[in-house]
């Protein structure tokens, strides 16, 4: 839009210049431009740039610019502030004219258009100088690029999503450090989607890679039926390697044990749910890995918050997405979300809250759900969830249950913040928890990320580099005093267990000993 104005009676404009008839200056006074005398209405330009002639039927310049003629011609054509034609017609219209504006596609064919989000941002570097895959990839652009400058970019113009979002390890570090709230994370998920989409090919060895570490419970289900024959082929030799030349999984991992009874299978023979409470009822969402590979941290979450009095249902579940996420598959991420859902607002109906063992579950289902999903009752299932130690922390006085407990056996830790705890306010819950309880020692061991990010660190590619990010926090770990380390994050705990050799627990675990469930 460009603004067409003359500049004839200026000297007249704001009426206080000149002399009063007494012959004395006029008191100073803020001039009121009015359309006519010190400019024109505003008027559209057409593309190829030229100005209307004053007379033609076109725009908002036609005819002199004085008198009734600007009413009279504002009566017709109603314009917003500025002289802008509205596209609605004027304040009072509902209906769109599709030939008074130009419609801007952002992210085409996605749900969402983050341009406010994007507008928020004023550049500062925050998100940039905490992102830990640009601490160490001298080739990532960093979140800011990711984020409101994609954005951007796709306003100005079709521009293809930089491969570069494939990168980003999805930490959300970026979210917590952005001073204006600027929605980086969910920027980073829509714009991977598109690229995986749209962009990706489908029969290359990334994608298909990617969407096997994406649909990690598949495979976990099929490996769980026969756990003792799947951990075995794991561990033949160079069964990882061969897994690093044919897919692009890191060769230099160790494959986590599959439990040889899932928690699922535990919970069904036991019976299920040992206290009926309808007045204290939680929903445990207990994902993948505490199925699959750790059930333990799953039995000491019932047996914790049995202790409690708490009755614990156990709902029909899927993935809660988490990897999808940060691969792209989003497609994948909805389906297992619907489920998710589904049985989580009818849990809540029955007046349970969810609780997860796992921290970017309970960051999925909050944060990433309603942010990326329109799904009925997404925004109760994001309300209603807790990490389980929170929950307790909030709901029960661990502190007064806590007090004058000692455990049989002196222990240290450890503990690692996981960045998805971190990003719920989570990060000093467990030293916090255990500060007091006699015969636990719990050393922070800093703030810096882990490095895997779930299966960024798991990618041929990207392994160097996660054991890069990861050697601020395995340094911290062998100077504490524990040697044995803790966090409430799986993948997490794979890393610590991988860089240091120690022994990884799950803060439900110690709480489990110290309360005597």
């Amino acid at each position: 839009m460009t603004r067409h104005t003359d500049d004839g009676d200026a000297e007249e404009g704001n009426g206080t210049d000149g002399e009063r008839d007494d012959g004395t200056e006029p008191p100073a006074s803020p001039g009121v431009p009015e359309a006519g005398r010190d400019e024109q209405p505003s008027i559209f330009v057409p593309d190829d740039g030229e100005v209307p002639e004053a007379g033609s039927d076109d725009g908002l310049g036609a005819g002199p610019a004085t008198g009734d003629g600007v009413a009279d011609r504002a009566a017709d054509r109603a314009a917003t502030d500025g002289g802008v034609e509205s596209a609605t017609g004027g304040s009072d219209s509902t209906e769109l004219d599709p030939d008074a504006y130009d419609p801007v596609d952002v992210f085409p064919g996605g749900d969402l258009d983050l341009r406010e989000g994007a507008d928020s941002c004023y550049k500062c570097t925050s998100c940039d100088t905490s992102c830990p895959v640009a601490e160490v990839d001298e080739e990532f652009p960093g979140p800011k690029f990711q984020g409101p400058e994609q954005w951007r970019l796709k306003r100005k113009d079709d521009h293809d999503i930089d491969e570069s979002i494939t990168s980003c390890s999805n930490c959300m570090r970026c979210d917590d450090a952005c001073p204006s709230s600027v929605p980086l994370s969910q920027m980073h998920n829509e714009a991977r989607g598109q690229f995986v989409e749209e962009q990706m090919e489908k029969l290359s060895r990334e994608y298909i890679r990617n969407r096997i570490l994406s649909n990690y419970r598949f495979f976990a289900s099929i490996a769980s039926k026969v756990p003792r024959l799947a951990n075995a082929a794991t561990k033949i030799p160079g069964a990882m390697k061969l897994g690093e030349k044919v897919l692009g999984i890191a060769g230099d991992r160790e494959f986590p044990d599959f439990a040889t009874e899932t928690f699922r299978e535990w919970w069904k023979a036991r019976g299920g749910a040992q206290v009926q409470n309808p007045g204290k009822r939680v929903a445990y969402f207990h994902g993948c890995y505490s199925n699959y590979n750790t059930p333990e941290v799953g039995k000491a979450m019932v047996r914790v918050y049995e202790h409690f009095g708490y009755e614990v249902m156990v709902p029909p579940q899927k993935c809660s997405g988490t990897p999808m996420f940060a691969n792209g598959m989003l497609k994948d991420a909805r389906r297992h979300a619907e489920t998710n859902v589904e049985n989580l607002v009818e849990a809540i109906g029955e007046g349970a809250d969810v609780i997860a063992s796992c921290t970017s579950c309970s960051l999925s289902l909050r944060q990433e759900y309603p942010e990326l999903f329109d799904i009925h009752g997404i925004e109760d299932v994001s309300e209603h969830t807790y990490e389980a130690l929170e929950y307790l922390r909030i709901n029960e006085d661990l502190e007064g249950e806590l007090a004058g407990t000692e455990l049989a056996d002196e222990q240290a830790f450890a503990y690692h913040a996981p960045c998805h705890a971190r990003n719920q306010g989570l990060s000093r819950q467990a030293v916090e928890t255990f500060r007091d309880v006699d015969g636990v020692e719990m050393e922070d061991v800093g703030d810096s990320c882990s490095g895997i990010s779930g299966t960024y660190g798991w990618k041929a590619e990207k392994y160097e580099k996660s054991m890069e990010i990861g050697a601020e926090m395995f340094e911290h770990m062998e100077d504490a005093e524990g040697d044995v380390g803790m966090t409430e994050c799986p993948t997490c705990a794979m890393q610590m267990e991988h860089g240091t050799g120690y022994e990884v627990e799950h803060p439900l675990q110690l709480l489990e000993d110290a309360v005597g469930a």
